[in-house]
């Protein structure tokens, strides 16, 4: 019977990410209701929270995926490229400013 909510839960909530005091709610209600011993309670916690973990870096790795391909189409600059080009400018400034010209650019 246990096994049967584990996976329900599991597949419901996969994306879930308890706070502390959430899954120790959790944890007493599964003990309470399905007689639930604190190992196996524990463990369906800790077994959710790496899930949602999981979902949370897999999220992540998306998102930064499709930002890239989007600034790609667009043509944007990374922020590591802007700068780049913004350092080459103030140097390029600065040899026009050292060569003698005496005025700012």
């Amino acid at each position: 019977m246990f096994e049967i909510f584990e996976k329900t839960v599991l597949t419901g909530f996969g994306f879930l990410s308890l706070s502390q005091k959430k899954a120790e709610e959790l944890l007493k209600d599964l003990q309470e209701r399905y007689k639930v011993s604190e190992e196996e309670g524990k463990a369906f916690l800790e077994k959710m929270q790496g899930m949602a973990k999981e979902s949370r870096e897999k999220i992540s790795e998306i998102a930064e995926s499709e930002v890239k391909r989007v600034t790609d189409k667009l043509g944007l600059v990374s922020r590591e490229e802007f700068d780049r080009l913004q350092k080459r400018v103030e140097q390029l400034e600065n040899m026009k400013n050292d060569s003698g010209s005496g005025e700012p650019c």
